[in-house]
């Protein structure tokens, strides 16, 4: 196999934080599936912390771990958004953000101690999360007659496929979700059935 099909992420939200000559480091660490969740997640997070400082984020999306996104909230360039990404890049996460919220002590912390505080608030909120591992799957559409649906549903079965919605009546309709090192196989199993049609829709 040419490529891993499998991705380390989290499910469910998890909290840290780190204290540094009076300044408060509060991390959350959230599962996302998109980059537009992160402006609900700030929003959230600066309607629960009005008084805090800054509000530094950063993200990493899809399977192939390509996409990410970092922002300081008015810190130095490079202190903030990128010591948080150079944590999930170092435990290998995707799908993923951490926002760190800062309240600042009054004490300023240099460029060292602030990459250092991110960084270590990050840690704290990962350390606080269940990490689990994830295939990459592909979805495909596939539609086909009502008398094909024992053919289908048999390949269905035996390769152990999720079915994310479905739809039966004279034409049937199907979303499966296909592990990526799957692919070829059952496409070619759902292709010996006539008449039947398959799209890709997405990977997950």
């Amino acid at each position: 196999m040419l490529f891993n099909d499998t991705y380390l992420t989290i499910t469910e939200p998890g909290e840290g934080i780190f204290r540094d000559r009076g300044s408060k480091f509060l991390a959350f660490a959230y599962p996302i599936r998109s980059d537009q969740d992160i402006k609900a997640l700030v929003a959230k997070l600066k309607s629960q912390h009005p008084k805090a400082n800054h509000h530094c984020w950063a993200l990493r999306l899809s399977p192939d771990r390509s996409i990410f996104r970092i922002n300081d909230d008015g810190e130095p360039a490079g202190t903030a958004g990128r010591p948080i990404l150079n944590t999930l890049l170092s435990k290998n996460l995707t799908n993923i953000a951490v926002v760190v919220v800062r309240y600042f002590g009054g004490t300023l912390l240099g460029v060292p101690g602030l990459i250092n505080a991110y960084k270590v608030a990050a840690e704290e909120a990962l350390k606080a999360v269940k990490v689990i591992e994830k295939t990459v799957n592909d979805v495909y559409q596939v539609s086909f007659n009502y008398l094909q649906m024992n053919d289908v549903m048999r390949i269905v079965k035996s390769e152990n496929l999720n079915i994310t919605e479905q739809q039966f009546d004279t034409d049937c309709e199907i979303k499966i979700e296909v592990r990526k090192n799957q692919v070829e196989k059952v496409i070619a199993l759902l292709q010996h059935i006539s008449g039947v049609k398959i799209n890709w829709v997405a990977t997950l």
